[in-house]
């Protein structure tokens, strides 16, 4: 059962675990398929090692940026991420819909994850990719939700599943 403070979203993917598992860690495969239907990736940097950084910039139908960034703590090839996720660059705009009310006076609040992002086979030529997102409160994920998190994953799995095929 998770906990009240995570996110977690499975999918099949009907490709093997190697390709899959490019699509998440070469910038210009990443680049790609990352982000909501209409979006764009401009700016995809992958240092991928312990310790190595990792930004996107996503770019909405309207022209507004949403920059995250992070670190890599874990790499087990073809099998396992695990890496940071900062939202602290997001548009002002982004953190009043996460944050109303919030003291804008002491500058963007922290928003981020501990993401681990697995690999599996799930038959021949068949991938289970699980993505488990843990926020540092309950209240954090919550406020995430509202920005259309899960909506924002299925889409970017549908997207991811298109470049796979």
């Amino acid at each position: 059962m998770p906990s009240d403070r995570e996110f977690t979203t499975v999918r099949v993917f009907d490709a093997p675990r190697e390709l899959v598992y490019q699509a998440w860690t070469v910038a210009q495969r990443l680049a790609r398929w990352w982000g909501p239907k209409g979006f764009t990736n401009p700016v995809v940097e992958v240092d991928l090692r312990p310790g190595g950084a990792h930004r996107i910039v996503m770019r909405g139908p309207d022209g507004t940026d949403y920059p995250m960034k992070g670190f890599y703590r874990e790499v087990v090839h073809n099998e396992r991420l695990v890496l940071t996720n900062d939202l602290s660059e997001q548009p002002e705009s982004w953190h009043d819909i996460v944050h109303p009310g919030r003291d804008k006076s002491k500058g963007p609040p922290h928003y981020g994850s501990i993401e681990t992002v697995t690999f599996e086979d799930a038959g021949p030529g068949k991938t289970r990719v699980t993505l488990q997102m843990v926020f540092e409160t309950a209240e954090e994920r919550e406020r995430l939700e509202k920005t259309g998190m899960a909506g924002g994953w299925a889409q970017s799995f549908e997207r991811l599943d298109e470049l796979l095929s």
